[in-house]
């Protein structure tokens, strides 16, 4: 049986993220958030959802990578303001708040985030899906909809980031 996410602790769920979703390879995974921290606005936060925490797709309880190697995706939260402005007005579930994801179905609606979301896919070697939200929503599908989520970056406060900006 799998462990649930909500009885790890957040080094055990590290340790599962970069099993399942890096091969292993810690390296790839401290690349990965290296380029999220330098492709994104800042004081974008990023936290990962899905199957590559709980280590089970929501829909049947298949295990991750059920499919062969590098069929899962990762699904990448960006928690922040900032970052939702790159999303079309139109691809939001929630105005202002949460948007619609980006990936390969639909690779239009964040124009400029897209060619970094495409670059992750090519250095993990499966899907990567970006979604951006607030953390009211965030904290909302953990604890309400039973989606946990393990944040890899820390959001800024907005006021920070910017000043560090200017």
């Amino acid at each position: 049986m799998v462990k649930d996410a909500w009885e790890m602790s957040d080094a055990e769920i590290r340790a599962r993220i970069i099993g399942l979703g890096f091969g292993g390879e810690a390296d790839r995974f401290q690349q990965f958030c290296q380029r999220l921290r330098e492709g994104l606005p800042k004081g974008t936060g990023v936290a990962l959802r899905g199957s590559v925490v709980t280590a089970e797709r929501w829909e049947d309880g298949s295990p991750f990578d059920a499919d062969g190697d590098g069929s899962s995706d990762l699904d990448v939260t960006l928690i922040g303001d900032r970052v939702m402005q790159y999303w079309d007005e139109d691809a939001f579930y929630i105005p202002a708040l949460h948007t619609k994801p980006l990936g390969d179905k639909d690779p239009e609606i964040a124009k400029g985030l897209n060619p970094l979301r495409e670059e992750l896919q090519r250095l993990v070697g499966r899907p990567v899906n970006f979604q951006a939200t607030n953390n009211l929503i965030l904290y909302a599908r953990d604890v309400l909809m039973n989606q946990p989520y393990f944040t890899i970056i820390e959001a800024e406060e907005e006021e920070k980031a910017a000043e560090e900006e200017a």
